[in-house]
């Protein structure tokens, strides 16, 4: 008798002589669940069984009454002769077994149920190859010993009536651990979409940023070449006064240009007697809290002074020196006259008196004086010039800004100085500062290295041996802004100095590129003590991040970065803090529509 079987997983025909065929891809499809064995249909699942039990025990009692070996002809006729001498018992059941087998093609029948357990052999097989049920371990291990069992069963069995009273059990747990395999080639297909969804999805947001990439770089190009433009008219223009072309270059808002345009042609409009400030004779009272400010910016001095006076505890003992250039001076010293700082006295001082600061003496000033520092600086198709907007800050080119480190030669007759930048706001009493021990160092500063990048290696050049040989790159760096200086011990160990030699071996910009503070960080290396972070909080001119919490209970804090409280870009809900010291109602401030 021929023996037909289609394996559902692989596609392979077997007969009888054990040949096989392979189908095609469309004929590997699983099969339709509406032709598996129903395992929600119990009722009819249930009666089928009791056939497939019926049948095998009728086998087995002809093989005990005959205990012959007949062909499978001679078999089959005994088995219908039996179905007839029982068929007042089962006839029911036989009725209910034809319905079934036309609903599955998958249920063994009575004559050839050993060879439906081959078959299940067969297609375990294939399940243990299959990528989706050979990884996991536990289906696998359970197929393989159900694959045991069945081969037990089977053992040399070549007809129905060979097999042992348990051959059911085996194959209803084999066909039940198949169809959990072909549950599990079924999820394992759903994963594939959607692993294959999210593939897509990916792809689709990587070539929206490679167009918003594309699109960046274009308004970069556009910048960079608005910039040359600019540049290249700003050359036309260069016989201007030095006034217009620097106050241009800070790219202050009118306002803040209209200021010290109407307090100049003030101050010139007064006396001599009346451009004086009083209490001049304890400018150098060492008992006294000194503190050194240098800015050309009028509102952003005008805020530090008001903001250090009204949180002061002992303002009386408040000494304010204030730096300025030839360009603000004017406006600078008319602000504090007619706004004096209460019980505080304040000193307003033109850099041009300094004769002592000049290229001879400051290797800084004579680089800064440079046509190639200032080619650096703000000639972009310049060969040596750097691409980076950054260094094209005309702060870089001033003298104010390195004045910090002629500390002794402008307050000989001091201690200790108290460095404020203008761009800080006081919220606290600053009188503990002087009261600190610094054991013997010259600079008592924050230190900021909380941020990976505000150590040494971010600002010095440490393939250069010069920097890799006499410093650490991990070395905490600290900021400027409030600083506590020993003037003492400043010119004990010589400082200036320091700072001059290693200005001189920089002169081609190879150690540092830019600003004050790699200078600092060199100059002073081991000699600065760290202060209580509480005193100086930093980053509200660039991080929107600051904590509501330290910025409340910082004594100091520090709008360093570019966006200014003054300037539009300055981020909101910062300005607030400087805003609140800033009187708006002043009548110089109202001419120049300077509003909150």
């Amino acid at each position: 008798m021929a023996i037909s079987l289609s394996l559902f997983a692989i596609g392979i025909l077997y007969t009888d002589n054990h040949s096989k065929t392979i189908l095609t891809d469309k004929d590997l499809q699983l099969p339709d669940t509406g032709r598996a064995l129903s395992a929600t249909d119990e009722d009819a699942q249930s009666r089928k069984d009791d056939i497939i039990k019926q049948v095998i025990q009728s086998a087995n009692q002809e093989k005990e009454e005959t205990r012959t070996d007949r062909g499978a002809d001679q078999e089959s006729h005994q088995l219908k002769q039996q179905s007839a001498l029982n068929s007042d018992k089962v006839g029911e059941k036989d009725a209910l077994l034809t319905k079934t087998n036309k609903q599955t093609d998958q249920s063994p029948m009575p004559a050839a149920w050993e060879r439906q357990l081959r078959d299940r052999l067969i297609k375990a097989s294939v399940y243990l190859s299959l990528p989706a049920t050979k990884n996991n371990r536990r289906f696998t291990r359970e197929l393989r010993m159900r694959i045991k069992e069945v081969q037990r069963v089977l053992g040399d069995a070549i007809k129905d009536s060979d097999m042992p009273k348990n051959a059911y059990e085996k194959w209803k747990a084999m066909d039940q651990l198949l169809e959990k395999g072909k549950q599990m080639q079924y999820e394992s297909a759903n994963e594939v979409k959607k692993l294959r969804a999210m593939l897509h999805s990916t792809e689709e947001q990587l070539r929206v940023h490679k167009k918003q990439t594309m699109s960046f770089a274009t308004m970069v190009e556009k910048l960079r070449a608005m910039l040359h433009s600019t540049e290249e008219q700003l050359q036309v223009h260069k016989k201007q006064t030095m006034f217009l072309t620097q106050l241009t270059a800070k790219t202050l808002p009118k306002g803040l240009h209209c200021l010290p345009l109407r307090l100049t042609t003030e101050y010139y409009n007064l006396n001599s007697s009346e451009q004086q400030f009083p209490n001049q004779e304890i400018l150098d009272n060492p008992l006294l809290h000194h503190i050194a400010l240098f800015s050309d910016n009028v509102l952003a001095a005008a805020v530090v002074v008001n903001s250090t006076v009204t949180n002061s505890k002992h303002p009386s003992k408040l000494v304010f020196h204030l730096v300025s250039d030839r360009l603000s001076y004017a406006a600078m010293r008319m602000w504090f006259l007619v706004n004096p700082p209460g019980k505080a006295t304040i000193q307003v001082q033109n850099i041009d008196e300094f004769t002592w600061l000049n290229s001879s003496y400051s290797p800084v000033l004579k680089q800064l004086h440079s046509q190639s520092m200032i080619d650096y600086y703000f000639r972009a198709h310049s060969a040596n010039s750097d691409s980076n907007l950054k260094y094209r800050n005309p702060k870089y080119l001033s003298i104010l800004n390195h004045l910090r480190f002629y500390l002794p030669e402008i307050f000989p007759k001091l201690n200790k100085v108290l460095f404020l930048d203008d761009d800080i706001v006081v919220q606290k009493d600053l009188t503990g500062l002087w009261s600190l021990d610094l054991k013997g160092k010259v600079n008592g500063a924050v230190e900021t290295c909380r941020e990976s990048f505000h150590r040494f290696d971010t600002y010095l050049n440490f393939s250069n041996p010069l920097i890799s040989n006499n410093f650490d790159p991990r070395a905490c760096g600290w900021a400027y802004g409030m600083n506590l200086f020993d003037l003492e011990e400043w010119k004990r160990q010589n400082i200036t100095d320091v700072y001059h030699s290693w200005q001189k071996l920089n002169h081609d910009r190879q150690l540092w590129k830019l600003g004050t503070l790699p200078p600092g960080l060199i100059t002073l290396w081991k000699r600065t003590h760290p202060l209580d972070r509480r005193w100086h909080v930093l980053g509200l001119g660039y991080n929107p991040n600051v904590s509501q919490i330290e910025i409340e209970r910082g004594a100091v804090i520090h709008y360093n970065g570019n966006m200014k409280p003054w300037l539009e870009i300055g981020i909101p809900k910062y300005r607030k803090y400087w805003a609140k010291y800033v009187d708006y109602v002043n009548v110089y401030l109202r001419e120049c529509n300077i509003n909150p």
